[in-house]
């Protein structure tokens, strides 16, 4: 059987692919690398697909030892291709996502049902051979057993939160099965990207996901940096790493209260609140916007930060300092909320492997990848931080994670306002006319976000947006299996998937 190093060099190489390896394949090479994700010899990072002229799937996938990143790309001229969620559950929806998108004919899949095309679209198949809708019920997986009922949720929840239809089966309070349907947010991102200017394309790629806007507009303009070897100063490094870091504070300071929320445990909610606000405020002061959106362009940043800005971050690192451990503290001395959360909604390691789980999802079982160390980018490489993992799975260990995550964050800015290079905070080019293909992965908040662009005459021609959750919903599916239903809204909330990232 071909290692994937074989696999590589057996396809046929993809010069203007940076800053990895692309490679056109053979459909029996194609079969051996979903036999190398099988065996567990590699992991998937994406699987996308492209309708027109040349109509072929690729499959993005990092070698063991989180090792070798690259993508295998094969030419389905009968629209077709082999399944590789015959050998790789993972990516089951992935397949199901790019057959409801244009059309390609995953062969041998387990499950053929549609995913995405909910059967309100005015076209089968946007992307590829557009076709009439056809009317077709969804039918959810069958549930054998005694005294079992089903319990639906959604797609519209209470408050404000995204649609997301979810299915459960129970034993009396006891979940059996829990089964999701997605794509009720399903904005089109993929075909607005085709023929968009790079501008266009990163305000786009920004509106992906709202919470993970900067790391979205990191992971678009790293793409294109890539495709056009476009060099940034050092200035415009520090200044995304640092969005970033804000980004992933407000996130995690928000979830660490929505949690316990969910276990009625309003106290920690209300102060994890005030911490994240204080977060928000700060992004507001330092560079005009709460979330801090269009704020990363290719080429580099739009904001630079002066000296009062450094001086607001330094407080908020003071502020939250003062204030976190003591919440911390009082998360883990309060024995009603520890009874919530500690052996609930356990995601087993191996599993978490399989599925190459992104961020405190798959760290909070054992997972040890973060996009900032492997394959790594600046300034990230030149800073000194740890990624914290545990093993037991549970909601407690996906927030003992965030807890872990936030003192790391802070320690990161800390760190880069104190190594802060002056310089310009972005580089002149010139995209008109250039070709070029980029594939960048960035670590967000939430796990690792991965873009895959092609630029022809300086324009997006093709550009492929893959979240986290896509990993980390299906196994939201298995960690509820056991549990309570009553316990459903603190797992949920644990692994906190973004309905919108999934959907774009």
């Amino acid at each position: 059987m071909p290692s994937l190093q074989n696999i590589l060099a057996q396809g046929r190489a993809v010069e203007a692919h940076r800053p990895w390896p692309r490679v056109t394949v053979s459909a029996d090479l194609w079969t051996a690398a979903a036999n190398e994700l099988a065996e567990g010899r590699a992991t998937l990072l994406g699987l996308w697909g492209e309708a027109g002229t040349g109509s072929s799937v690729h499959m993005a996938l990092i070698g063991e030892d989180n090792r070798d990143t690259s993508v295998l790309s094969l030419v389905c001229p009968e629209m077709e291709f082999p399944s590789v969620s015959k050998r790789h559950a993972p990516a089951i929806r992935l397949e199901r996502a790019l057959h409801s998108l244009f059309g390609l004919r995953p062969i041998g899949i387990p499950d053929p049902r549609p995913w995405l095309d909910l059967g309100f679209w005015d076209m089968q198949f946007p992307l590829g051979a557009r076709s009439a809708p056809a009317p077709r019920p969804y039918t959810f997986l069958p549930v054998e057993g005694e005294n079992l009922h089903q319990i639906p949720v959604g797609p519209v929840h209470a408050g404000i939160i995204e649609p997301g239809h979810f299915r459960f089966t129970a034993a009396g309070e006891t979940v059996a099965r829990l089964e999701e349907r997605l794509g009720y947010v399903h904005k089109g991102i993929e075909s607005l990207m085709a023929g968009a200017t790079l501008e266009r394309g990163a305000r786009l790629a920004a509106r992906t996901s709202g919470d993970s806007t900067v790391a979205y507009g990191i992971a678009f303009a790293r793409a294109v940096e890539a495709a056009l070897k476009i060099e940034l100063p050092p200035r415009a490094h520090y200044l995304r790493a640092l969005m970033a870091e804000l980004e992933r504070l407000a996130n995690h300071l928000g979830d660490i209260g929505a949690i316990c929320n969910d276990a009625s445990f309003v106290l920690l909610h209300a102060h994890c609140g005030i911490l994240r606000e204080l977060v928000l405020r700060a992004a507001q002061s330092c560079f005009g916007h709460r979330l801090m959106m269009d704020r990363v362009i290719p080429g580099g940043v739009t904001t630079d930060l002066g000296s009062p800005g450094v001086t607001t971050l330094r407080d908020l690192i003071r502020r939250v300092r003062d204030r976190f451990p003591l919440l911390v503290e009082l998360y883990d001395n309060t024995a009603s909320l520890q009874d919530r959360t500690a052996a609930t909604g356990i995601l087993d390691g191996a599993l978490a492997r399989r599925f190459g789980a992104p961020g405190f999802v798959g760290r909070a079982s054992g997972r040890d990848f973060d996009a900032r160390k492997t394959p790594g980018y600046p300034p990230y490489p030149g800073l000194d931080f740890t990624v914290p993992v545990l093993t037991a799975g549970d909601v407690n260990a996906r927030v003992w994670i965030r807890i872990r995550e936030v003192e790391q964050s802070l320690a990161l800015v800390e760190q880069m306002l104190e190594r802060l290079p002056q310089g310009p905070i972005a580089a002149a080019f010139d995209a008109a006319d250039r070709n070029g293909e980029g594939l960048a992965l960035v670590e967000g908040f939430r796990g690792d976000v991965l873009v895959s662009l092609r630029l022809e005459a300086g324009h997006v021609a093709r550009c492929h947006l893959r979240d986290p959750s896509w990993f980390q919903w299906p196994l939201l599916e298995v960690a509820i299996e056991g549990n309570i239903v009553a316990d459903f809204p603190l797992c949920n909330k644990s692994f906190n998937c973004s309905y919108s990232g999934h959907d774009s």
